[in-house]
Formats: structure tokens, sequence, C-alpha cells
């Protein structure tokens, strides 16, 4: 492979990251009880919920609150009320 093709292709790579960061938004990790009270200043929360790391032994939380989209981690089941909970098959976070 020539310099120029692996220039191009570098530059290609970083742009579809760069695309793919602006498509997902803002993403804030909080603890998680700075989740639960985002989830009680909410009127009609929606949580998506699903199992993470190897064998599933901790369990992601994700939600959107004025605007920006606010996520957790934690070995523990969260209490989430009268929240509307979606399940999903994973959530994905960017590093």
């Amino acid at each position: 492979m020539n310099v120029a093709a692996g220039g191009a292709r570098a530059a290609a790579a970083a742009a579809a990251i760069a695309n793919a960061i602006k498509a997902s938004g803002t993403l804030v990790e909080v603890e998680p009880e700075d989740f639960l009270r985002l989830l009680g200043r909410a009127d009609e929360a929606l949580v998506v919920v699903a199992k993470a790391g190897l064998f599933g032994k901790k369990t992601r939380y994700l939600t959107s609150y004025r605007g920006l989209a606010f996520y957790t981690e934690t070995a523990d089941d969260l209490p989430l009320g009268s929240a509307e909970v979606v399940v999903a098959r994973k959530i994905w976070m960017p590093n």
C-alpha cells in the first residue's frame, strides 16, 4: 500500500469517527445516585436498560434530561420508580 492510499484511508476513518460522535450527541456519565436524582426530576422518564460486562454482571442505564443523554453503570439494580423502561440487548458507549 502506498503512503497516499494509507493517508486517505486514515482521513476517511477519522471523518467516520467524527460523524459518529456528532450523530450520538453528548453522553454524560454520572454516578448511580446522580442518575436516580435526575430521574426524580424528569416528567414521564424513559430509561433504556441493558446488561453489560463479562457475563452481564453489570447493568447500564440511559436516559435523556433537558436535551442531554445521561448514563450510569452499576452491579446493583436501580429502583426506577414509575419510569417507562425499555430493555435493550446492548447500550454502546463510545470511548
